[in-house]
């Protein structure tokens, strides 16, 4: 089953902020999706009704991850131009070539800027059009599952505005006040836990997942964001914990075909037009580049030769049908790596970054192949290590950004940096409409 096999019209668009939360959806009837076309309905219809709930809950992932408004774009391109992981081509694509310079040039009218706070806060407002009523859902399985699945959207939401602005909103309101995003990340896995506890109590049935766009596994996608964003939060204990409930064998995947693309193939890759990796290196300081050896580079290059002077990037963007995974094993391998280290259990830590070193594959196809570590027994020896690992594993996974201002690196707008950023601006839609918005970051 995929994301999208037809579109009929545009649906209604939903009013949202004052933002338009178009509702390019799906209502799956059977194992080949039936788009149906609510256009013609209330808002008050399509969510008092369990159709039109499962029809917001598909177009969730829908805008998460079709096109190059997409937060699977912007998220993945905006954090690897600022950590010099991918390199603009062409000039002419103003919002990445901006955010590839950093400093000042980046300001509150950057598109990749304006849409990951806006696509981010639409998401999060029809996540809650779903959870505010469930009471509607009388079979419990359908409940459980739709409660999940929003939940799920929800906290991406969030955690993607958290990983690029310093303050984040969580009301949907038409002023809504700003949080530290630490206090937001925090909400996002109460949210989460609270989903959990959902499916625990009743998994959901055929009746929801058969209905909704198939490759999320709800249980290890609840998991790996408890353990993701309770890292970023700087509970350590809690992010290993959910980082062990992980079952590393199981996929889960956004999926894409030849109508809902794969957005960073058909955007940016596909074409050689807008950006590439910047090199072999990763856009990493000498001591931190993957050795020669490490086989990483041949799954995340298409070639370790540069054509007519571009190094090619392929990883998960080989084809406009490539799914994206949710996570990967090695980034709960260095989740629980990291919660050690940082709780100075080095042993432990150890450990769980040599499942990543020695590993030659996984569910994923994605494997080093090196030998052990055999650097410092210290705790700053082996964080560094593990942010190295961090930065060959999850290559143009969107994670680098968050990575660097987590472990300290340098910021700088100087070519060689590593981030030129700690955060983005906030945009000026939201500063136009919200006099609650805090004043820019310095950098």
């Amino acid at each position: 089953m995929k994301i999208m096999k037809n579109i009929t019209n545009t649906a209604r668009q939903l009013p949202f902020r004052g933002l338009v939360g178009g509702l390019l959806v799906a209502l799956l009837s059977s194992c080949s999706a039936e788009y149906l076309n609510p256009s013609a309905a209330s808002e008050t219809q399509v969510t008092n009704d369990v159709n039109g709930l499962i029809t917001l809950a598909n177009g969730l992932q829908f805008r998460y991850s079709v096109g190059r408004q997409a937060p699977v774009y912007t998220t993945i391109v905006g954090s690897g131009v600022s950590t010099r992981e991918l390199r603009v081509l062409n000039a002419g694509n103003l919002d990445e070539e901006n955010l590839r310079l950093g400093g000042a040039v980046v300001d509150g009218v950057n598109g990749i800027v304006r849409q990951l706070w806006s696509q981010s806060n639409l998401i999060k407002g029809n996540a809650d059009l779903i959870l505010n009523k469930l009471s509607i859902v009388t079979d419990p399985g359908v409940r459980s599952g739709l409660q999940a699945y929003a939940t799920i959207y929800k906290a991406l939401a969030i955690g993607t505005m958290a990983t690029y602005f310093e303050q984040v909103t969580v009301e949907n309101t038409a002023k809504p006040r700003f949080v530290p995003r630490v206090e937001a990340l925090n909400q996002a896995i109460v949210l989460l836990e609270t989903a959990q506890a959902a499916i625990a109590a009743t998994p959901p049935t055929a009746g929801f997942t058969s209905r909704v766009v198939a490759g999320i596994d709800i249980p290890n996608t609840i998991n790996a964001l408890i353990a993701r964003y309770a890292l970023m939060a700087g509970d350590n204990a809690k992010a290993l914990a959910a980082a062990n409930r992980v079952v590393l064998t199981v996929r889960s995947e956004i999926r894409f075909d030849d109508v809902t693309r794969n957005p960073i193939w058909d955007v940016a890759l596909g074409n050689v037009n807008v950006v590439q990796p910047v090199d072999l290196g990763l856009g990493l300081p000498v001591a931190l580049r993957p050795v020669a050896t490490d086989r990483r580079l041949d799954f995340y290059f298409l070639s370790r030769t540069a054509t007519a002077g571009v190094f090619r990037g392929r990883g998960f963007f080989k084809s406009n049908g490539d799914a994206i995974p949710m996570y990967l094993p090695g980034e709960m391998l260095l989740i629980k790596a990291e919660a050690q280290a940082r709780q100075n259990n080095l042993a432990a830590a150890v450990t769980e970054l040599n499942a990543v070193l020695t590993k030659t594959t996984d569910a994923w196809g994605i494997g080093a192949g090196l030998p052990a570590y055999a650097g410092e027994n210290t705790q700053p020896a082996i964080l560094a290590e593990i942010y190295r690992q961090r930065r060959i594993e999850l290559f143009m996974s969107g994670s680098s950004f968050e990575d660097a201002r987590r472990f300290g690196r340098p910021v700088s707008t100087a070519a060689d940096s590593e981030r030129n950023r700690n955060f983005y601006p906030y945009p000026a839609v939201e500063r136009d409409n919200n006099p609650n918005t805090p004043a820019d970051p310095t950098i």
